[in-house]
């Protein structure tokens, strides 16, 4: 496998880390811009509004003009340092939204062109492996990249974790600058194929459900911290380690769902979003235990973003894995992700209590849940004709 793959499955990790990082941070920014833990939340929603809103855009553009990729993931890049660095300088909350819907956009350019670049690097059998290391990156940055951001900000402030976000792309950018080959790809997108996923509403369906279990887990895990430190009675310093734990649950049940998907993916989301539901409702009940708290965290790992293969099983059983069904979809994932933090957020500035996230979490879930039972009961119906 090309050193370049790595390398941008490292670039990957750094965007993934910047999106989700500020998880780890409510305390400190909130103290920092004046704002409520609610507001702080709404940066990740901001981040993943941009990754929603540049998907399908630059799928889009990428395809229809035949872009060099070597050369606009590197421009892409070169735009994501600079922006990424100059938010370790903001003092104005409404600057620093504006510099995290805009870092979103690049990340979906960045992440759809590092996708291709990878692939189109390697012959057809090593395509699935260098496009896993390049998603890895993301997966990895929630087991070590969030807890580690949490760290550096705990020792020497929000500054220095957001400047040296862009400190490790910068050097991921370098590097491809060298090894990164030239590679094209494109074709004509079709959009009649296209639209013909658009207009089945087993698409949209399949969406909805994909939606409500990433706005479940991230209206709760965007408040996993003031919760563990303001109501379970964790300290900061063990924040970090809690957060780890939740990364290597996401990691174990991604790799479950992963074998699984294809053959079962109705039956991992029927699972899944059970247990999903039941330990939201945990946690917000008895989140003053220690013991419920860490079991829920870790059951909430296990159940909730681990999913996606599953997810993504079910988008390639009722429409044509196009690019463009594909980035539509991430865009509907990233609006619930966005959605999830941000309805958790404004129940938290309203009043309603740090746990609000996770019951709002629990609701979602419980949609989630709902949403996919009638093609459970479908299914039963075929098995028992059959």
């Amino acid at each position: 496998m090309p050193l370049a793959v790595y390398i941008l499955g490292l670039a990957v990790f750094s965007i993934g880390t910047a999106e989700l990082m500020v998880a780890g941070m409510t305390a400190t920014l909130s103290d920092a811009f004046g704002i409520s833990v609610g507001d702080v939340g709404h940066l990740i929603s901001y981040y993943a509004f941009g990754v929603m809103l540049g998907g399908p855009v630059l799928t889009y553009f990428f395809l229809k003009y035949k872009v060099q990729y070597r050369k606009i993931l590197l421009i892409l890049l070169a735009l994501y340092v600079v922006i990424q660095g100059l938010s370790a300088f903001v003092s104005s909350y409404t600057i620093l939204v504006i510099i995290r819907l805009i870092t979103g956009v690049l990340c979906a350019g960045c992440l759809s062109l590092s996708l291709a670049t990878s692939m189109a690097m390697v012959p057809n059998y090593d395509r699935p492996r260098a496009a896993a290391i390049v998603i890895g990156g993301f997966m990895i940055s929630n087991v070590f990249g969030v807890p580690l951001a949490t760290m550096i900000d705990q020792q020497w402030g929000w500054r220095i974790t957001f400047g040296l976000v862009a400190v490790l792309v910068l050097i991921c950018l370098i590097a491809l600058e060298r090894l990164l080959p030239e590679v094209s790809g494109g074709g004509k997108v079709k959009m009649e194929e296209e639209l013909k996923a658009f207009k089945n509403k087993a698409y949209w369906k399949a969406c909805v459900t994909s939606c409500l279990i990433l706005g479940a887990s991230f209206a709760a895990f965007s408040y996993f911290v003031p919760v563990l430190v303001d109501i379970s009675g964790f300290s900061m310093q063990a924040a970090p380690f809690i957060l780890m734990a939740f990364g290597f649950s996401n990691i174990v049940g991604n790799m479950i769902t992963g074998r699984l998907a294809h053959n079962y993916s109705l039956q991992i989301m029927l699972v899944g979003l059970t247990i999903l539901s039941i330990s939201l409702f945990a946690f917000a009940i008895f989140a003053e235990y220690k013991t419920v708290a860490i079991i829920s965290i870790i059951l909430i790992g296990l159940s909730g973003v681990p999913m996606n293969p599953a997810m993504m099983a079910r988008i390639v059983s009722v429409a044509h894995p196009g690019p463009m069904v594909n980035a539509v979809h991430t865009s509907v994932i990233n609006i619930g992700l966005g959605g999830g933090s941000y309805f958790g957020g404004l129940a938290i500035t309203n009043g309603y209590g740090l746990r609000s996230g996770l019951w709002i979490g629990a609701v979602l879930a419980v949609l989630a849940l709902v949403s996919i039972l009638p093609y459970v009961r479908h299914r039963q119906r075929q098995q028992a004709w059959s």
